[in-house]
């Protein structure tokens, strides 16, 4: 019998936002979920209903605080906040389309996609910085101190830290996925393939939001 009892993340991203539907960059400022986005949080929060897990926890920005409570309208679970999932902080980007940051902050913008990963944005972090800030929280989870089902509602940039977290991926490589508002992703870890690691389950599985528009923005 395994000694590694499985212990499973399910991530949600918040609902569509105001700047995500204006696509700007968000980051750790924040807009609240537009009309759109709290009809695909709720239903997901129908599909969760009949989900069994231990606790809710929310980054502790606006609009996952706002989805997480309409999720918990359904689930019953009082949501706890923990800033460790919060996005990326981008700085002098956040707000601003991309036409706009090239105007006012090109040279910054043109460092950022280099995908640099110790670079720090002007009046941000890096991406390594954000990635050990989510992963503090992953291995917490994983050390048993939130129960072995978790639900976490949080963003865009944190799934990408779960997806190299799990896959190994390094930070330079650039995306290969998308994350979709109001998704679900499952990821999983205890024993499979005859050794101990982590699974990706379900990667932002968006089934319940049929018929319902979704926006790929970002933040």
């Amino acid at each position: 019998m395994s000694t590694h009892p499985k212990k499973t993340l399910l991530i949600i991203r918040h609902g569509e936002t105001m700047w995500n539907a204006e696509h700007r960059f968000q980051g750790h400022g924040d807009s609240p979920l537009t009309e759109t986005g709290r009809k695909q949080v709720t239903a997901l929060g129908r599909r969760m209903e009949a989900i069994d897990f231990d606790k809710l926890i929310s980054s502790d920005l606006g609009r996952t605080r706002e989805t997480s409570a309409i999720i918990a309208g359904f689930t019953g679970h009082a949501a706890e906040n923990d800033s460790r999932l919060r996005e990326r902080n981008y700085g002098v980007l956040e707000g601003l389309t991309v036409p706009e940051i090239r105007e006012q902050h090109g040279e910054a913008y043109d460092q950022f996609n280099k995908d640099d990963p110790d670079y720090v944005l002007p009046g941000g972090e890096s991406h390594r910085q954000h990635y050990q800030r989510n992963v503090a929280f992953f291995e917490e989870f994983l050390a048993g101190r939130f129960g072995a089902r978790v639900v976490a509602v949080a963003h865009g940039g944190v799934l990408d830290s779960i997806f190299r977290y799990v896959a190994g991926l390094p930070l330079d490589q650039p995306r290969c996925y998308i994350t979709t508002n109001a998704s679900l992703t499952i990821v999983s870890h205890g024993s499979f393939y005859s050794t101990t690691r982590w699974v990706i389950e379900t990667w932002c599985d968006a089934s319940h939001l049929k018929g319902i528009d979704r926006n790929f923005g970002l933040g």
